[in-house]
């Protein structure tokens, strides 16, 4: 037999629709809470963000939170709170449990109704009539309620109503504030974006982190905009816990001034709405390491860019230069400026071009644009700020010293003054030039001056000895002067070193010049006879005072012991120490005199040899009394007053002394002879040379005499102006010569008186009795009429027999000098000496010939460079 089938009995319609319009209402209540929930918690959030904005800004942190619990609302507590209320109240028995909390009874009623609803069991174990029965009469008693009243508490009204006046608050903030309100809307959509806080206070962008000079008093500016709504009549500022700064609204700024400061900190700023904060970092000014100049010379000069370190800031430039400055900070800089150039004395130039200018800048480093160097000095004031925003200590500035091109200076070293000389012999000096701007050649110029008139051609040239070179500032060249090597002849001869630099248009300059006398052997002769006569002079004043030195010291020697121990003894044995020892200087000073004044009486061949023998022995005396005589009586004399010698030694030593000074004295008297009798001889050469002199001269008036025949007969008023002059010149040396023959034979008549020596007297009468003087006279009146033939018939005429006179007088002394000169016994002596003085000779004339080949060489150089493409 089959089971009877299951069955179940549906719930009444009535009921079933109750319970389906109570779950719609539920669903529909809590449904609108959790949406209302969800948009309030929105809105609150976004309102907080904007009423904390309000007072400060709110950080990305706390906006972040803000924005998380608002959106929870809708995110979390709206699907937790749907899942409640409706996914876990869909069901009959879900229903009528909630039911239940309200009304027990008729919760417990509709679950059992529900129950039997839901059973399966078969018509034999549950009896369907019954099960509708009961379930009818339980929809019965529930239509006649109203199940909404018994629905949970529903707040969707008060959310609506919160909803709707934040609504209201927002709408009015996005509208009445808009600027407010969306900037406080980016930022709460946007917590952790960089949107800056909006103020009603608005302020000119400035820095959130500045550096201020440390220890330095500074202020912060602060400036508000054109479209800041509200303008506060003041604002605070703290910098870290110290006491807070007011300052008042000024021309649409408010300005907070700070001591000093050394410690970092930041800056709290309250101005209306507006809260700021800045970091302050305390900092050293930007100094300057290093300051350099580039300096670009005129193009005349030649010389390429240098750049020049300055120690001092101080720059010398030439007039005509360009010059940028560089300077270098401990800091990398951002801006730099150069200027106003100021003038640091009157000038006529404008200075357009020296205004303020920007400098160009590189790093830490930055450099001025090019400034033009005129003809006054200037000052360049210089400014920087650094990568922090810190400008350089005021002050500071850089100089230009505008300085001329100078003329070169030129000297001579190793020479200067007067020098008389033989044309064989070579002037070694050095010519030396500097310049500040570059030396361009550097040379030596002469001219010479006739010794009288008729005589050869004056000398004139020059020659460059090196050339220069843009950077050389200063040379010194060795210059060999060779008059024989450059074809000068005897006369008066000017030399001047000059040099050039590169500046246009300035022609040589020159140094200060040198006077040469270019001599002829006879007036060579002539000068050194009056060198001789200086150095015998001086050789009888040594000889006096040694007499004098000897005198004395025979005086000390009469003296017992106690007498020469005496203090006032000691005392002048002292003093005589000392001058003998002076004398023995002076000795030797002479001797080095008479080597010299023999050294160039052998490059004269018209001295005879027994002169310079005689000469060489004088020297020779000289010498052994300055370096043995006379010292050995001076140590003598230092023993005897000495203190620690007894009295036998003392007289003893002061006997020795006198003797020894007693010989001293006979050998100066020997040499002092020696040199008399060298010094006669001397003299007898040099009327010889002096008579040839005075020829050459009359000569010379006859040769320029006859130069200006066409002349002849002419008043002086109707003579050429030149002509006049050279007529002059003419008068004034016919009337030198006139004087120079009286000297002749007055010192020709002496040296007869002297020597008596018969072919000397022979030429002296010959002078007396052809009444030359008178002659000579003559000859310069009829040149100051102008009779120029009969002037220059009578000039040759005494021009020859002068030297007829002067032939006498050299035949007298060759014969002279062929009789042994110095006595029987001494000709091997005599062969050494002549060997001796032909060897010195030659060893002169090597040093001449090596002088003269420099001074050819230093021709060929200047020279050359001319004859080079």
């Amino acid at each position: 037999m089959l089971d009877p089938k299951p069955t179940r009995t549906p719930l009444p319609e009535s009921l079933r629709q109750q319970l389906v319009d109570y779950r719609r209402q539920l669903w529909r209540t809590k449904v609108s809470e959790a949406v209302f929930a969800g948009i309030f918690g929105l809105l609150l959030s976004f309102l907080l963000v904007f009423a904390i904005d309000r007072f400060s800004a709110t950080p990305p942190g706390v906006r972040l939170v803000i924005l998380l619990a608002g959106t929870s609302l809708a995110a979390v507590f709206a699907p937790l709170w749907l899942h409640r209320w409706v996914w876990r109240h869909r069901d009959h028995d879900q229903l009528a449990k909630l039911i239940s909390r309200k009304h027990p009874g008729l919760g417990d009623r509709l679950l059992g109704v529900i129950d039997l609803a839901n059973q399966t069991e078969n018509e034999d174990t549950l009896s369907p009539r019954l099960r509708a029965a009961a379930m009818e009469s339980v929809a019965s008693e529930t239509s006649t309620r109203k199940l909404d009243d018994l629905l949970p508490l529903s707040r969707h009204r008060r959310w609506s109503v919160a909803v709707i006046l934040l609504f209201l608050i927002a709408g009015a903030a996005l509208t009445l504030v808009p600027e407010a309100g969306l900037n406080s809307l980016r930022r709460w959509l946007l917590p952790l974006a960089e949107t800056p806080r909006y103020t009603f206070t608005q302020l000119e962008p400035f820095a959130n982190e500045v550096a201020v000079p440390m220890g330095e008093a500074f202020s912060l500016d602060f400036h508000l905009t054109e479209k800041s709504r509200w303008q506060p009549g003041d604002g605070t500022a703290r910098y870290g816990s110290q006491d807070p700064i007011h300052s008042r609204l000024a021309d649409g700024g408010y300005r907070f001034e700070f001591p000093g400061q050394l410690q970092r900190d930041f800056v709290r700023v309250e101005i209306g709405d507006a809260i700021h904060k800045i970091l302050v970092t305390p900092s050293l000014r930007p100094t300057i390491t290093r300051s350099a100049a580039t300096l670009d010379y005129p193009d005349y000069l030649q010389r390429p860019q240098e750049k020049i370190a300055l120690a001092t800031g101080t720059l010398r430039a030439v007039k005509g230069s360009k010059v940028s400055f560089s300077v270098e900070s401990d800091r990398a800089l951002t801006a730099a400026v150069a200027g106003p150039v100021v003038p640091l004395e009157a000038s006529s130039d404008p200075l357009d071009s020296l205004s303020v200018a920007e400098m160009e800048i590189h790093g830490a480093e930055a450099t001025t644009l090019p400034i033009d160097v005129r003809d006054t000095s200037l000052r360049v004031p210089l400014q920087w700020t650094d990568s922090l925003g810190l400008s350089g200590a005021s002050g500071f500035e850089l100089r230009i010293e505008a300085v001329p091109d100078e003329s070169p200076t030129v000297y001579t070293e190793g020479l200067s003054g007067t020098r008389a000389m033989l044309a064989t012999e070579t002037l070694d000096f050095t010519a030396t030039a500097a310049d500040d701007f570059g030396l361009r050649e550097i040379g030596i110029e002469w001219q010479g001056e006739p010794s009288h008139p008729g005589a050869d051609d004056r000398a004139e040239g020059s020659l460059t000895l090196q050339q220069g070179a843009p950077d050389l500032g200063r040379a010194g060249v060795p210059v060999a002067f060779s008059p024989e090597a450059y074809g000068i002849r005897p006369q008066k001869l000017t030399i001047r070193v000059y040099a050039t630099d590169y500046l246009p248009d300035r022609g040589r300059v020159y140094s200060q010049p040198l006077t040469i006398y270019i001599l002829t052997l006879e007036e060579h002769a002539q000068m050194l006879k009056n060198r001789f006569d200086r150095a015998i002079g001086e050789l009888e004043d040594l000889a006096r005072r040694e007499r004098n030195l000897y005198e004395e010291n025979q005086r000390l020697e009469r003296m017992d012991a106690a007498q020469l121990r005496s203090p006032e003894s000691l005392e002048r044995l002292s003093q005589q120490e000392a001058q003998e020892n002076q004398q023995a200087q002076a000795t030797k000073e002479l001797a080095d005199q008479i080597e010299q004044l023999f050294k160039d009486s052998a490059r004269n061949e018209t001295i005879d040899p027994e002169t310079l023998r005689r000469m060489s022995e004088m020297m020779k005396s000289l010498r052994e009394l300055g370096q043995q005589d006379l010292p050995k009586v001076g140590g003598k004399l230092g023993e005897a007053g000495d203190a620690k010698n007894t009295d036998e030694k003392s007289e003893r030593d002061m006997q020795e002394a006198v003797e020894q000074q007693k010989d001293a004295l006979e050998k100066m008297r020997e040499t002092i002879e020696n040199a008399n009798e060298a010094n006669q001889r001397f003299e007898a050469s040099t009327f010889v040379s002096r008579l040839k002199k005075a020829a050459g001269d009359q000569d010379g008036v006859t040769k320029s005499t006859l130069s200006g025949s066409e002349q002849f007969g002419l008043r002086p008023e109707e003579l050429d102006p030149a002509d006049l002059g050279d007529l002059q010149d003419l008068l004034r040396l016919q009337s030198s010569t006139t004087s120079d023959i009286r000297w002749i034979e007055e010192d020709l008549g002496h040296f007869f008186t002297r020597t008596q020596n018969p072919d000397y007297g022979k030429v002296f009468e010959a002078m007396q009795g052809s009444g030359i003087q008178i002659a000579l006279e003559t000859i310069r009146q009829q040149l100051e009429r102008n009779q120029g033939y009969l002037a220059a018939s009578n000039s040759d005429q005494w021009a020859n027999k002068l030297r007829e006179w002067a032939k006498l007088l050299g035949d007298a002394a060759d014969k002279a000098n062929g009789g042994g000169g110095g006595g029987g016994g001494g000709s091997s002596e005599d062969e050494d000496f002549e060997f001796m003085l032909r060897v010195m000779r030659m060893v002169q004339e090597e040093q001449d010939l090596r002088a003269r080949t420099r001074a050819l060489e230093t021709l060929r150089r200047s020279v050359q460079p001319h004859e080079t493409p």
